[in-house]
């Protein structure tokens, strides 16, 4: 089992990483010193697999649990069913010392997150991601939101969970295609932050794949290390939070034209780090050489590199882009690297540029 603590003051928290911890989930909570009553929001996915046992173990500890359970999938993050939740969490009679459980991957910890800091002005909350990809980002960090037609994540909030707890157990019933997707945020970090993490996963992405906990629990653990470490630095986004979106202004944009269904979320950025990796080497002189680890990296882990596109569907794409949170004076900024490990951002770039990128992977 490996800890990492996120120090910000009063909001500091701790990411547990190892295996058993939903049954341990309880006393996680008691020593928080949360109010009795509480919800777990889930979904469909998830929530036969795992709400029983996160249940248990809450009322072992002397809470007063129910379940809310969503329907599984990015269009869940919609004000239709945060209304629906705001509705069920006033049902069951919860309070400011209540709390809620975000149990299950990115789109329910985001869900769950902002109805946490909307619901009577803000209400605790404690994150269970059972991704891989919720596991290593964005569990971590208190950026929670919801869609709009228009752009993802384009409403939301910076809210902290009291506790993470990442159960590798929950890793094992994950679908083949959700678990390399994981891989997505997890190769960001090496490209963006930590060279030496980057080599690991180019040597050990076999073992990675095959499940191997030890390798898993090692990994994991840097890549929230890392995001920690950039979250106490820059809680806001206002600075070195930026970097974390490397592939991201594509990523989301492909997302957004594909209807949320098409490419998931690891997926999509996936493409988008492998665009931004040769606009970076058009623009900042990163070498070619490593734009190619980069790509090859993500093929091996089993991630798209190329995708299909039609003329149409660029112009979308574009302006999807240009709906970003990170667009500046309608001017498109992107995070690029500069080597391996070292990264800028808010670096303006040019239509050309990304026209002559998308010529190269896509069709």
């Amino acid at each position: 089992m490996r800890s990492v603590q996120v120090p910000l003051g009063e909001r500091s928290y701790t990411i547990t990483v190892g295996n058993g911890l939903i049954a341990k989930l309880g006393d996680h909570c008691r020593r928080l010193k949360l109010g009795e009553r509480c919800v777990v929001i889930t979904d469909t996915n998830v929530g036969p697999r795992f709400a029983n046992d996160a249940v248990k173990a809450l009322k072992m500890a002397g809470f007063v649990p129910s379940v809310v359970t969503v329907p599984a999938g990015e269009t869940a993050k919609s004000f239709k069913v945060v209304a629906d939740c705001y509705d069920q969490l006033a049902m069951k009679r919860l309070e400011r010392k209540s709390f809620v459980v975000a149990l299950g991957g990115g789109v329910v910890g985001d869900l769950a997150g902002f109805v946490a800091a909307t619901y009577l002005r803000g209400i605790p909350f404690v994150q269970v991601p059972t991704t891989l990809l919720a596991q290593v980002d964005s569990s971590v960090g208190g950026k929670v939101g919801v869609n709009l037609k228009a752009g993802k994540n384009l409403v939301g909030a910076f809210h902290q969970p009291r506790a993470v707890l990442c159960d590798l157990d929950t890793l094992a019933s994950l679908p083949e295609r959700e678990f390399r997707a994981g891989f997505g945020e997890i190769i960001k970090y090496g490209v963006i932050r930590d060279n030496e993490l980057f080599k690991r996963l180019e040597k050990e992405i076999d073992k990675l794949l095959a499940r191997d906990a030890a390798a898993l629990t090692n990994v994991i653990a840097r890549c929230c290390t890392i995001k920690a470490e950039v979250v106490a630095a820059d809680e806001t986004e206002s600075g070195l939070r930026a970097s974390l979106n490397f592939g991201h202004t594509l990523g989301h944009a492909i997302e957004v034209v594909s209807g949320y269904g098409e490419y998931l979320h690891g997926e999509a950025i996936s493409i988008g780090q492998v665009a931004a990796a040769r606009l970076s080497a058009r623009l900042l002189g990163f070498p070619e050489k490593d734009a190619d680890r980069v790509r090859d990296l993500f093929a091996k882990a089993g991630l798209p590199v190329t995708m299909k596109i039609v003329p149409k569907k660029r112009e979308a794409l574009f302006d999807a882009m240009r709906l970003d949170k990170k667009v500046a004076g309608g001017e498109l900024k992107f995070v690029l690297v500069k080597a391996l490990g070292d990264v800028v951002w808010g670096q303006r770039v040019p239509d050309a540029d990304i026209n002559a990128v998308l010529a190269g992977i896509t069709a």
